[in-house]
């Protein structure tokens, strides 16, 4: 029914109005994947990640009557994502919880197997020099580079501005970069 997953104004809009499953399905199987990588980047806990993923998205068809009002269905969903994660972090340790205080694990799972199988070494070393990282900038590198989302949807999500964004995508890039050329010895 559907030609692409990038056309989520019309699957809301028949989640909506005409309370098509098919049209939640499908917002289904594009966000929660995304929504649990990064809600596991924040817990730390694959099982409380999904949970959190899966929280979003029952929430979303509960309120679908809500979901025209919401310009952008996507950056929603990973700020509830984020809340829910920062809440529930803030009630195991008692204290309330800031993203910057979190640290931030990030996952290169897209890879084939070939892809892993050629490039092991060279992905442990970009793992480890982004896991060096300031958790924002970590956490900006992860959502843009991982998940695809621009910088106006990850400004919104981390409630920064999108210059802020482009800083610290420019600060991750630097380090990467400076860091594999003193690695692998090139100019």
């Amino acid at each position: 029914m559907y030609k692409s997953n990038t056309d989520l104004s019309i699957i809301v809009h028949d989640i909506a109005l005409h309370n098509n499953e098919q049209a939640y399905k499908q917002l289904f199987n594009t966000l929660f994947g995304p929504l649990k990588r990064f809600a596991a980047s924040i817990i730390k806990s694959n099982e409380l990640a999904e949970e959190i993923a899966g929280d979003v998205m029952i929430t979303l068809w509960r309120n679908r009557i809500r979901l025209l009002n919401i310009q952008n269905i996507k950056v929603y969903a990973f700020v509830m994502a984020k809340n829910t994660a920062l809440n529930m972090l803030k009630k195991q340790s008692g204290n309330t919880v800031q993203l910057d205080e979190t640290n931030i694990d990030i996952t290169f799972d897209n890879l084939t197997p070939e892809q892993i199988l050629i490039n092991e070494e060279f992905k442990k070393s970009i793992e480890l020099i982004v896991q060096a990282l300031p958790p924002r900038c970590k956490m900006v590198f992860k959502l843009v580079k991982e998940d695809n989302l621009t910088y106006k949807e990850v400004a919104q999500i981390l409630d920064i501005s999108a210059k802020t964004v482009d800083a610290h995508l420019v600060t991750a890039v630097k380090r990467i970069s400076c860091a594999i050329k003193s690695e692998y010895n090139l100019i």
